[in-house]
């Protein structure tokens, strides 16, 4: 069985992150190994949450696990909420990666043209570093362009996607995909190129207007999860973007109207069959 390492918070409420990697990941088949960098009441979307910050813990647990000769085919970072987080995951990727382990990096730090309030832009410049060391990189548009000083677009072609793509491949990952891609009425989707083969690929499915925290969560979850099992970049992208959706319309189904995350849970059946 393939074993994949997640550094990113636990919300203990909210469906998000390690809350929506851990079952997700496993539910596919993969054991999913954490590692908490804080944990949180809930997400930050709600009012007064509290947080424990477990920077101080992170190398001892991992030089725990080097002691007893722990290995992982995959290492998936998601939220790092500090500096020093970041410069601790590229430890970890030095003192864990084989020669066949997938670096899978998911830049969380803004939407929407802004970064988030913890956020600035040197901030922004050292995940561009931590990019470097990826195999694979899933940014959203905004934070692709605060990671290679591009002016951020609401309307844009298709010339300004490769682009930025061609910008981000400079940082050093092998595969680059961007997320939120919408290159046509209704549609939205990824848009990636693969610098081994110099191939670009694109897969797009309708938009659905309606936004819920955790989705890019979702997400990178299945798109590591299902490369695990020897998809293809293609197809394992596509199925996450279709779950993905599948996903947010099974929510807005939801007479309870859970505001806060999505009803992945209801929809792991269906992704399960799609293995």
């Amino acid at each position: 069985m393939k074993k994949i390492l997640t550094i990113q918070d636990i919300s203990c409420f909210g469906k998000c992150s390690i809350t929506v990697a851990l079952p997700i990941i496993s539910a596919m088949g993969v054991e999913t190994v954490i590692l908490p960098t804080a944990v949180l009441s809930t997400h930050t979307m709600f009012q007064d949450f509290t947080v424990k910050d477990l920077t101080d813990q992170l190398i001892p647990i991992t030089e725990h696990w080097k002691s007893q000769n722990i290995e992982f085919d995959a290492i998936y970072t998601g939220y790092l909420g500090s500096p020093e987080e970041i410069e601790i995951a590229k430890k970890i990727f030095a003192d864990f990666k084989k020669d066949d382990t997938l670096i899978f990096i998911d830049p969380v730090m803004a939407d929407n043209g802004k970064l988030y309030p913890a956020f600035d832009e040197n901030y922004a410049k050292l995940n561009a570093g931590l990019c470097a060391h990826a195999d694979i990189i899933v940014p959203n548009i905004t934070e692709a362009c605060f990671m290679t000083d591009t002016e951020y677009k609401t309307e844009y072609d298709e010339a300004y996607i490769k682009e930025l793509l061609d910008k981000l491949t400079k940082l050093g990952s092998k595969i680059v995909v961007l997320t939120g891609v919408s290159l046509s009425e209704g549609k939205t989707g990824v848009y990636g190129l693969d610098t081994t083969t110099g191939e670009h690929f694109i897969y797009q499915n309708d938009r659905i207007d309606a936004t819920f925290h955790g989705t890019g969560d979702v997400f990178a979850s299945v798109s590591v999860g299902a490369l695990m099992r020897g998809k293809s970049l293609k197809d394992a992208f596509a199925l996450a973007a279709d779950y993905t959706a599948e996903t947010i319309n099974a929510t807005l189904k939801n007479p309870e109207n859970p505001w806060y995350g999505v009803d992945f849970e209801a929809t792991i059946p269906e992704l399960v069959k799609r293995l």
